[in-house]
């Protein structure tokens, strides 16, 4: 359970992409060409990351890796800060973010999986770890998801997150009456 102290100081919600808003797989292949790379997405998290932009907290994809598939789902869920830092060193680049925002470290929560990730845990206000993250994650973070990435993992953060903050399920009001109108 995340601590309502907590999860009301969030103002951005910061996501790894491989193996938390994916389970990890990458099917890497060549068409014409052309190498290509394809991901795996839970379609839950993406409709729970707009009730979260809706409830006024910002999102942000902070990947260790470039694809090409990570920037279009990103498109697709209108994320626009999205940081692909190919040498994995993602506390400068998300520094420079929440810099030029004026959010403050403590006012994030993160949610990782892998090594790659610690060191952004040990900056954070809410460092979260995917169910199936690696040892050294899991016991890095102040909460751990019941389920793996790529599976509703995210969706489980999002509903947790709101949840502790009271506004879960007005969230989920208002995304059913703005499909309701007709």
């Amino acid at each position: 359970m995340i601590p309502a102290a907590a999860a009301r100081r969030v103002r951005l919600l910061g996501l790894d992409v491989d193996g938390v808003l994916t389970d990890n797989a990458i099917f890497v292949g060549e068409v014409a060409g052309e190498r290509v790379e394809f991901k795996r997405f839970d379609i839950q998290d993406g409709l729970a990351l707009g009730i979260l932009r809706k409830a006024g907290v910002e999102v942000a994809l902070v990947s260790g890796r470039w694809s090409r598939a990570t920037e279009l789902r990103a498109q697709e869920l209108r994320i626009t800060d999205v940081i692909q830092e190919s040498s994995a060193r993602k506390v400068p680049a998300l520094g420079e973010l929440l810099a030029r925002k004026g959010i403050a470290w403590d006012e994030v929560a993160f949610v990782g999986d892998d090594l790659a990730d610690l060191p952004v845990f040990r900056r954070v206000g809410l460092p979260i770890a995917v169910a199936n993250a690696v040892l050294e994650v899991r016991e890095a973070a102040a909460w751990v998801t019941t389920r793996p990435g790529g599976h509703g993992a995210v969706r489980e953060v999002i509903e947790a997150l709101l949840d502790a903050r009271g506004e879960w399920q007005a969230g989920v009001r208002q995304y059913v009456e703005e499909r309701d109108a007709g």
